[in-house]
């Protein structure tokens, strides 16, 4: 009778034990449930978030396409704009020619129009943005000695045509950038139309800084 006392007893003991552990476990993991849906919650605002970000980042970048296309043509085998008209340098030379400065101002003229017009928009309200206007200079490969040098001073030529307009971009909102790449980068001619290629092009990029919360 006293060895049965003791073994109900020991079941008694253990069947309380094993009651209380499942109770912890089931508050364990009633507060991991709890604390796995406020994360999910948490990642899932964070996703949103970031996908809203985004969509308004690409839509400044896609602003930047509304150059006036009485200048411009977008070409999206290079993904980016070039003049409708050719400006074209002789062989050597870097200082524009007469007949292309009055069409070459107005371009000027509508890039600023479009800066400043960009900068209001309210989807760039979001951000601490700015916008990088380069000027790439273009030489032909026709064995110049110097024709990193001269594709750079034809950027340059472009850049004081506008100063001395004056067409002056505002520094806080915009950067201008001189460039010379010489008989590298995205070729658009070759062959018997090589010469072409002394030129210059313009591009407007987007610089998004800290997104303003």
């Amino acid at each position: 009778m006293e060895l049965m006392k003791k073994t109900n007893f020991f079941w008694v003991s253990f069947s309380d034990l094993m009651v209380s552990l499942f109770f912890v476990m089931l508050v364990l993991f009633a507060v991991a449930l709890g604390f796995s849906e406020s994360e999910r919650r948490k990642a899932e605002e964070a996703r949103k978030a970031s996908e809203q970000q985004l969509k308004k980042i690409q839509e400044i970048q896609e602003s930047t396409k509304q150059l006036p296309e009485e200048y411009f043509s977008y070409q999206p085998q290079y993904k980016r704009f070039k003049l409708n008209r050719q400006i074209q340098f002789q062989r050597g030379q870097s200082e524009i020619e007469a007949q292309y400065k009055p069409y070459l101002i107005e371009v000027g003229k509508s890039i600023q129009n479009l800066i400043e017009r960009l900068k209001s928009n309210e989807k760039s309200s979001d951000f601490e943005i700015k916008y990088l206007v380069v000027i790439e200079g273009m030489a032909s490969n026709d064995n110049y000695p110097l024709n990193f040098e001269l594709s750079y001073n034809r950027a340059l030529s472009l850049y004081r045509l506008w100063k001395e307009e004056p067409i002056i971009f505002d520094p806080e909102i915009c950067e201008i950038q001189i460039a010379g790449s010489g008989t590298e980068g995205l070729r658009e001619y070759s062959g018997s139309e090589e010469y072409k290629n002394q030129q210059f092009l313009i591009h407007i990029v987007p610089k998004i800084g800290r997104i303003v919360e």
